[in-house]
């Protein structure tokens, strides 16, 4: 895309708005990073460390205080080059949703703008959820949107495997550390047992916790179930009446108390784990140093703090960005249309738009400016310029967005963009854009689209020559009216004389100076010369230059570039339609039209 310039990206949706507008590999890694675990290496040696004297980061911080907000909390869990280290780690059991997008992006954004690494990881320990089709159409729909990473299931990586189904002896084995730490315990509570304590609970409008007695349980008592194969989970220790404080990017200082919350499962008794024990053991191992997700994840953080500490891992640096929701402030879902970027994409728009649009869902530069590139915005992007509140999911801005940087493509690169489109709906016979046709009918129409399926009907209605309804209508009455069949009967004498034909083949200053003589020759002038020539030459009373659609008109019947579906009226076929048309009817016709509307 060609740089968008100051001036475009200055004018805001509002103001437009009012004027109108990846086996063996696998296992290696899995025993390298579980033995690191276990060989008595110090905290230090676990997380690689940051350089805190990095010149980029000092340079950063130096600048202002969004880059020391962005920086804070690096120094302690940063990759071994001093850098950030983020994740997006989807569940691939359905579409990527825009909220999952524009977290990915914002930490693509948050590691390109800090020269740290973005690493992609698959949540699948749903198994009956999960499916490759879906984790490929999400990797798919990231390369849409423009969004790499330097590490993931695809790519590979020095801290793999990325996915969480193939890390299980990873969770097993800090399991067992944590068990023998005395930090977690099994727990041979059966579903009933456990669902009647919860009964209890709400019945006495207490929190739910967890009561049951192998917390305290003796080593004979757990000997004798295990002895008996009783099916077993493994619950975490909370300690009582602990404060856990973070400093969250976003939100600021959050803490919690520990006695809002039960000893919890961190291993299910089919040997699974839980989503908060994989997800703090991954970011851990893969030493991620700010995890960037959405708020509804922040009642997590608690848990996952624990588990940090027990395990003797550093927690790394928090931010939790604002819900997306939909116009009326519910949660965004089907019922308000598209929601995954893969639609989005079905419905016309550009992955630069949606890029665009989706870093301001809760993110703005602190100008007026709207309009960015992927490139202005990783120049720009700051976490210190995230915001707490809710993101309004607004399709007309999306649409907007879109228009703008439709109409900040090149020539070459929109006409491409428009031919492949075309072809795909059978308007046109090839994609080729070395047609003149298809270069002309691109020109006519990009300015007025702002979704690339717009063109679909921008196109059609170019091609299409609707003289008799246009006529019929009331807002052609005036026109009708003031000496319509004068001029037609001037226009079928140039075109018998090869005038008109000729002005249109020779270009646009030959159709200008065919234009200045007919109105010199029909006593007419600006809009009572131009109108009439428009409706009798294009069947409309609106549309683009009426001598460019000639030409291009006359360039199609010679390339056959219009498929069947295009519907293509020519410029013989239209004078052949003026000649016939019933110009008194028609003005009868208006006549019934409007007394019709009055009553």
């Amino acid at each position: 895309m060609a740089a968008v310039s100051q001036a475009a990206a200055r004018a805001p949706y509002s103001v437009a708005r009012s004027l109108g507008g990846r086996a063996a590999q696998r296992l290696s890694q899995t025993h390298s990073l579980s033995k690191a675990f276990f060989s008595g290496l110090s905290l230090s040696q676990v997380a690689l460390s940051a350089d805190a004297k990095s010149p980029q980061v000092a340079q950063r911080r130096a600048a202002s205080r969004g880059a020391r907000c962005d920086a804070k909390g690096a120094a302690a869990t940063a990759g071994s080059d001093g850098k950030p280290r983020v994740r997006f780690a989807p569940s691939p059991t359905g579409n990527l949703h825009v909220g999952g997008a524009r977290t990915a992006l914002f930490n693509w954004l948050f590691a390109r703008a800090t020269g740290g690494k973005f690493v992609l990881r698959v949540e699948d320990t749903d198994l009956n959820r999960s499916t490759p089709e879906s984790e490929a159409a999400m990797v798919r729909d990231l390369r849409w949107l423009g969004l790499d990473w330097d590490e993931g299931p695809d790519v590979g990586g020095p801290l793999g495997p990325y996915r969480q189904s193939e890390r299980n002896e990873i969770y097993r084995e800090l399991t067992d550390k944590l068990l023998a730490s005395g930090m977690v315990y099994r727990c041979f509570c059966s579903d009933e047992e456990l669902a009647a304590m919860k009964a209890e609970q709400e019945a006495k409008k207490l929190p739910p916790k967890y009561a049951g007695k192998w917390a305290t349980a003796s080593e004979e008592e757990v000997a004798a179930e295990l002895a008996k194969g009783t099916p077993h989970s493994f619950r975490f220790r909370v300690p009582a009446n602990k404060v856990i404080k973070i400093n969250d990017l976003v939100r600021g200082e959050v803490a919690w108390n520990t006695d809002t919350l039960g000893d919890f499962v961190v291993l299910r008794s089919n040997g699974q784990p839980v989503y908060n024990f994989c997800v703090t053991v991954d970011d851990a191992t893969m030493k991620i140093s700010h995890v960037i997700r959405a708020e509804e994840h922040l009642p997590n953080t608690l848990r996952q703090a624990l588990i940090y500490e027990a395990l003797g891992l550093p927690m790394p640096t928090f931010g939790h960005v604002s819900l997306i929701l939909a116009p009326d402030r519910s949660k965004l879902s089907k019922r308000h249309g598209a929601t995954s970027v893969g639609q989005f994409k079905e419905l016309g728009f550009l992955p630069e738009a949606m890029v665009n649009y989706l870093a301001l869902l809760g993110w703005n530069d602190g100008t007026e400016d709207e309009i960015f590139t992927p490139t202005q915005l990783v120049e720009k992007f700051s976490l210190s310029r995230v915001t707490k509140s809710a993101a309004i999911f607004d399709n007309a801005k999306l649409r907007w967005i879109n228009g703008q940087h439709f109409r900040q493509l090149d020539e070459e690169a929109s006409t491409q963009v428009l031919a492949e489109q075309w072809h795909a709906s059978g308007l046109l016979t090839s994609a080729d854009t070395s047609s003149s046709t298809v270069q002309m009918a691109a020109a006519l129409v990009r300015n007025g689209l702002e979704l690339v399926t717009d063109a679909d009907v921008a196109l059609e209605a170019l091609l299409a020559y609707p003289l008799k309804e246009t006529l019929a209508s009331d807002e052609a009455k005036e026109v009708v009216e003031d000496g319509l069949a004068d001029v037609r009967t001037a226009l079928l004498a140039d075109w018998d004389s090869g005038a008109l034909l000729a002005a249109v083949e020779g270009g646009a200053a030959t159709w200008k100076k065919w234009i200045k003589g007919f109105g010199k020759a029909a006593g007419r002038k600006g809009k009572r010369l131009f109108m009439p020539l428009r409706v009798l030459l294009t069947g409309r009373m609106h549309g683009p230059d009426v001598g460019e659609t000639l030409l291009m008109l006359h360039q199609a019947a010679g390339d056959q570039a219009f498929g069947p579906k295009a519907h293509c009226v020519g410029l013989e076929e239209r004078i052949r339609i003026v000649r016939e048309a019933d110009l008194a009817a028609a003005g009868a016709g208006a006549e019934a039209v409007a007394a019709s509307a009055a009553h």
